[in-house]
């Protein structure tokens, strides 16, 4: 494919994947992280272990690769309570919102090929967008476009709680948003909206004149080599498969979700992948670079995904469809029943996968935040994950709830969630 040009030789990335592709080792380990021995992969199992136990976790999928020393992959517990197979990374699960760091490296590709310009109006290639001739291609993948965040909306949720199992379209997803005035003026701030990540969904489509799943396997699972990454067009996942439990019901009892239909993500969160792909993801993400060397994204376009502005959040800042948080850069994702965290931390060489089975709400907050809270603990002491409530990116606040400023936690009686936006 011509997008994929052997790259010339640069800097910092490339002898980043010099040194992964050739596996050296570091004479020691950076200032502040820990190597991945023996003894640091037991206390790993037990801090794990510890919190399943405390959050009543049923499984968990947790990778952690530190380049030059050996790998630490794990699962714990089972994949499906009914018949307590166990979990494996290999099986699939549903990701979120890690689906937009997918749908936006689809829009930076046209960013390269002339197709699309960042600074552009959305107005220049969609129509019906309230305010479009100011909000640019940008402002949406920076989640700095004011629009207002249907998943918010609180006849949306009512509806989505009521059918779990309804098909929705991504024009009905922005009928919704845009029954709403915008939340401020383009730029203004940040605000974590899914009606932006719908919206680029569109653009692809509309540039290239392809679905937007067929776009993204021919040029992005497919370059990558992500044979167990797809983007379903209905309830669809593939086995083997994690299922997924949560409490998003009527009447807030637990069940498993893993049929229920992910439609109302889509571009924003409706993708299914497995630790083993989201590792081999993470790195092409970060760094612009296939696996084999030649370029996802041209290097000036990766530098502009790469530039994180604050979000208000202390340690929170974002870029193009990408976060950093605490140093580690990539992006998590929850919808009900499953949470996912697929990140890097490019000064420790450092890439870190966790997935969860479970959203059920209690005093924990964030299930995965929680799992990825014990790892850097351990392994990146001063680069420990820290994702103050207010700025997750995916839970959607109850209406008659206001969002809680501060580290992740609910009160001591469960309630039904409210839907994880992704």
């Amino acid at each position: 494919m011509g997008r994929y040009r052997t790259p010339t030789v640069l800097a910092a990335a490339s002898l980043l994947l010099t040194a992964l592709c050739a596996g050296q080792a570091p004479a020691a380990a950076p200032p502040g992280r820990v190597g991945i021995d023996p003894v640091i992969a037991e206390k790993l199992d037990d801090a794990i272990t510890a919190a399943m136990r405390e959050a009543d976790i049923p499984g968990v999928g947790v990778g952690l690769w530190i380049d030059g020393d050996d790998a630490y992959v794990r699962a714990f517990g089972t994949s499906d309570k009914a018949t307590g197979v166990p979990i494996k990374t290999d099986m699939h699960t549903r990701i979120g919102s890690v689906t937009k760091t997918f749908a936006i490296t689809g829009v930076l590709q046209l960013v390269d090929d002339g197709e699309v310009r960042l600074d552009a109006p959305i107005s220049t290639y969609l129509d019906g967008v309230p305010g479009g001739g100011q909000i640019t291609v940008r402002q949406l993948a920076e989640m700095r476009s004011g629009l207002y965040n249907y998943t918010e909306d609180p006849r949306w949720m009512a509806a989505l709680k009521a059918d779990p199992y309804r098909s929705w379209t991504p024009q009905q997803l922005l009928d919704i948003a845009f029954r709403h005035p915008a939340d401020f003026p383009p730029g203004a701030r940040w605000e974590y909206s899914n009606t932006n990540t719908v919206l680029l969904g569109l653009l692809v489509e509309k540039v290239t004149g392809q679905p937007l799943h067929t776009y993204l396997e021919q040029e992005v699972f497919e370059p990558a080599d992500l044979d167990s990454t797809s983007l379903p067009t209905g309830a669809e996942i593939t086995s083997p498969y994690v299922h997924g439990y949560t409490n998003f019901t009527p009447d807030g009892t637990t069940v498993d979700a893993s049929q229920w239909n992910p439609s109302w993500g889509w571009a924003a969160g409706a993708m299914i992948s497995t630790v083993d792909d989201l590792h081999s993801w993470v790195p092409t993400l970060v760094s612009g670079r296939l696996p084999d060397g030649d370029r996802m994204l041209e290097p000036g376009t990766q530098a502009q995904r790469l530039r994180m502005l604050p979000t208000g959040h202390p340690g929170v800042r974002y870029g193009l469809g990408i976060a950093d948080i605490a140093g580690w850069i990539g992006h998590n994702g929850e919808l009900p029943g499953y949470e996912t965290i697929a990140v890097r931390l490019p000064q420790d060489r450092a890439t870190m996968v966790i997935v969860v089975n479970s959203d059920v709400d209690g005093k924990f907050g964030s299930l995965s935040s929680l799992i990825a809270n014990a790892v850097t603990e351990i392994v990146t002491p001063e680069h420990v994950w820290e994702l103050p409530a207010a700025a997750q990116p995916n839970p959607v606040p109850q209406p008659s709830t206001p969002s809680t400023p501060s580290t992740p936690s609910t009160p001591s009686t469960p309630a039904p969630k409210p839907a994880p936006s992704s």
